[in-house]
């Protein structure tokens, strides 16, 4: 409270006051350093140079999700007493899921304030979420880990996230996945790894994901179901966070179309499709495309995984009858 008091006599001597009165409404206290905010709504696409660097939000969003993860932790784990690991990991999965966080941005008008090019415009379903994090790491830099915490409670959790009800939502990872790999062409199959037995001689699944042949992640459960869905859950984690996987999973893709389609390498008699007068379509010319399209559309394929994973039943229910009907 006298922190804000301190911070409102001083900017009556300050000339831009419109910024500060913008972050106040949204955050309840008034920016220290105002330039850290601003930097968290300067999506990458609308980068500016500075002391030879790129300035956007990127690293602000890395700290945020880190920052986030914790304070969700701290406040499901005191909310829901006596509540397992699992229950409390998924419980704070669909709090910090992209489509919890799009929403929430979108809520508190922070839609409005990120700065991006025109050509961007068609990512806004993820961008919102991205920026909502890097707040919370600018949040976290000026005022520190408490000011996040009391944020998060009073003005998120407390006004627009019923804790409750996100608890009992429920997420198919299983199906997600499968979902995604369809939409972008990815081979994937659940294999039963193993199965033990408790100390209550109850039996126990290990299911393995493999995407494109490419071991992914592994869940246990009491139920091959159930070990299929935490399987799942820790392979879309991979997807949105593993470089090496990510990476081995394009290959692995590269190299089975290559193998389905030999037209394409060269060594086939088949019927050539009509290429543009002027350009020929060479093994080298497919082999160095491959790496090219992997990096263009890597952005999509990691925001898509994670929009597909916590996809509302409702969302999904929609895709099949559209499916169907086409």
């Amino acid at each position: 409270m006298f922190d804000n008091i301190t911070d409102k006599i001083r900017l009556l001597f300050r000339k831009d006051k419109e910024p500060y009165l913008c972050f106040y409404r949204m955050l309840g206290f008034y920016p220290r350093n105002i330039d850290i905010y601003q930097q968290a709504l300067l999506h990458k696409s609308s980068s500016v140079k500075e002391k030879g660097h790129l300035l956007n939000n990127e690293r602000l969003e890395f700290l945020g999700d880190a920052i986030l993860d914790a304070i969700v932790a701290d406040i499901v784990y005191k909310k829901f007493e006596g509540k397992r690991e699992g229950f409390l990991t998924n419980t704070r999965s669909k709090i910090v899921q992209r489509e919890t966080l799009n929403r929430v941005a979108v809520e508190i008008g922070l839609d409005k304030l990120i700065k991006y090019t025109t050509r961007q415009s068609s990512h806004n379903s993820y961008m919102c979420g991205n920026a909502f994090e890097a707040l919370i790491g600018a949040i976290y830099l000026d005022r520190g880990y408490r000011a996040c915490k009391k944020f998060m409670e009073e003005r998120i959790i407390g006004k627009y996230l019923n804790l409750e009800k996100i608890s009992r939502k429920e997420v198919n990872f299983k199906s997600k996945l499968i979902e995604w790999s369809q939409k972008n062409k990815f081979e994937v199959e659940f294999q039963i790894a193993g199965q033990t037995v408790d100390e209550s001689q109850n039996p126990i699944f290990e299911t393995v994901v493999m995407v494109e042949n490419v071991a992914g992640g592994r869940g246990k459960g009491y139920s091959k179901k159930e070990s299929q869905q935490e399987a799942a859950h820790q392979t879309m984690g991979m997807i949105k966070n593993d470089p090496k996987f990510i990476d081995a999973i394009f290959a692995a893709k590269a190299s089975r179309e290559q193998a389905e389609n030999p037209a394409a390498t060269g060594t086939s008699d088949a019927i050539q499709p009509v290429e543009p007068q002027g350009v020929t379509l060479t093994a080298v010319a497919v082999e160095e495309e491959i790496p090219t399209e992997k990096y263009d559309d890597i952005e999509r394929i990691i925001n898509e995984a994670e929009e597909a994973a916590f996809m509302t039943t409702e969302q999904t229910d929609k895709i099949s009858e559209e499916t169907t009907k086409v």
